[in-house]
C-alpha cells in the first residue's frame, strides 16, 4: 500500500507546488551495474525481442509499434492514477547512431527510407502519439521535452527533430532545452556558439507556433565547479550567475520561464554550500 509517488504529489500540492513526471521512454538500463537485475516482469525480459543492447545499456527499440504502444499506455497510465500538473520527456531518445543497432527493424519497416530521416520519424511518432493520449486522459496535464542544448546533437546522434515539435501543434506544450553553458562560454575550437548569450538567441530564433512554450534549464550543478569552458569560469563562483542568468531570459521577448538542474546543487551542495546560499538568495531577490 506504499505510493511513494502518490505521496509526493500530495505533498508537492498541500505546499502549492505544481509536479511533473519524468520520463526517459526508452532506457531500460543505463549499464549492467544500473540496476544491477531486472524484474522478471519487466517487458523487456518478457518481450526479449523489444529491447536492444547499446553503449554498454539496454534500450526499447523505438521503430517498434508494440513498444510505442507500450511508452504510450504508461504516459496515460500516470495521468490517469496521479494528479500529476505535467508529463517531461528526458534528452534521452536513441541511444546510439550506429546503423547496426536496428538493422532488423529498418529492414522490415523502414520502406526504404534513409535510416536518420526514418528513426526521426519512429520518434516523432512516438511523441505525437503521448501528446494525443495524455490530452485525451486528462486535457489540463502539460506534455513536454527538455531536449541537449546543442541541437545538432538532437538532430543527427539522438534523432529528435524538436523543430519539428517546436513549429507545429500536437506534439509538445513546451520545450525546455539544457542550457548548461555560461556567459561566453568557449570551446577547444574557439567557437563559442553555446555561450548561454548565444545559444539562447539560437533558440528563440527557431520558428515556434503560438501553443509551444519555450523555457530553459539552467546548470545549478555549475556552481562553483565550473562548466568546462575554455574562458574564464570565475562566474560560476561568483554567488549571482544563475540570477544574472534569469534577468537574461526576463528580458529576451520570447522566452517563457527557466528551470534549474538540480535541487541538490542549490540546498544540499556540501562542497560549494555558501555559494548555492548565495545563488538562491539572487535568485529569490528577483521575485
Amino acid at each position: 500500500g506504499y505510493d511513494p509517488f502518490a505521496i509526493m504529489v500530495e505533498q508537492a500540492h498541500a505546499r502549492g507546488l505544481a509536479i511533473e513526471a519524468w520520463v526517459n521512454p526508452y532506457r531500460v538500463r543505463l549499464s549492467d551495474k544500473m540496476p544491477e537485475s531486472l524484474a522478471d516482469t519487466n517487458p523487456a525480459l518478457t518481450h526479449s525481442d523489444w529491447a536492444i543492447s547499446a553503449e554498454n545499456g539496454l534500450y526499447y527499440n523505438p521503430a517498434l509499434p508494440e513498444v510505442q504502444k507500450m511508452i504510450v499506455d504508461g504516459a496515460v497510465e500516470i495521468v490517469q492514477n496521479y494528479a500529476v500538473d505535467g508529463l517531461q520527456f528526458d534528452d534521452y531518445f536513441y541511444p546510439t547512431t550506429d546503423p547496426s543497432f536496428d538493422t532488423e527493424s529498418y529492414v522490415a519497416l523502414s520502406g526504404g527510407k534513409e535510416l536518420s530521416a526514418w528513426r526521426r520519424d519512429n520518434v516523432n511518432a512516438l511523441v505525437r502519439s503521448v501528446y494525443s493520449a495524455v490530452k485525451a486522459a486528462r486535457p489540463t496535464v502539460q506534455f513536454g521535452i527538455s531536449p541537449q542544448g546543442n541541437n545538432d546533437q538532437n538532430y543527427n546522434t539522438q534523432y529528435s527533430d524538436v523543430g519539428l515539435w517546436m513549429s507545429e501543434p500536437g506534439y509538445v506544450d513546451y520545450i525546455m532545452p539544457q542550457v548548461y553553458w555560461g556567459y561566453g562560454y568557449t570551446l577547444k575550437s574557439g567557437s563559442n556558439r553555446f555561450a548561454f548569450e548565444n545559444v539562447t538567441q539560437e533558440w528563440l530564433a527557431m520558428p515556434r507556433h503560438e501553443s509551444v512554450s519555450l523555457a530553459f534549464g539552467l546548470g545549478a550543478y555549475r556552481i562553483g565547479a565550473g562548466d568546462g569552458g575554455q574562458n574564464d569560469q570565475t562566474q560560476w563562483q561568483s554567488g549571482h550567475n544563475l540570477a544574472d542568468m534569469v534577468k537574461t531570459l526576463s528580458a529576451a521577448e520570447k522566452a517563457n520561464g527557466y528551470a534549474l538542474y538540480r535541487y541538490e546543487q542549490l540546498f544540499a551542495n556540501s562542497e560549494y554550500g555558501t555559494l548555492a546560499t548565495a545563488e538562491c538568495e539572487a535568485l529569490k531577490s528577483l521575485h
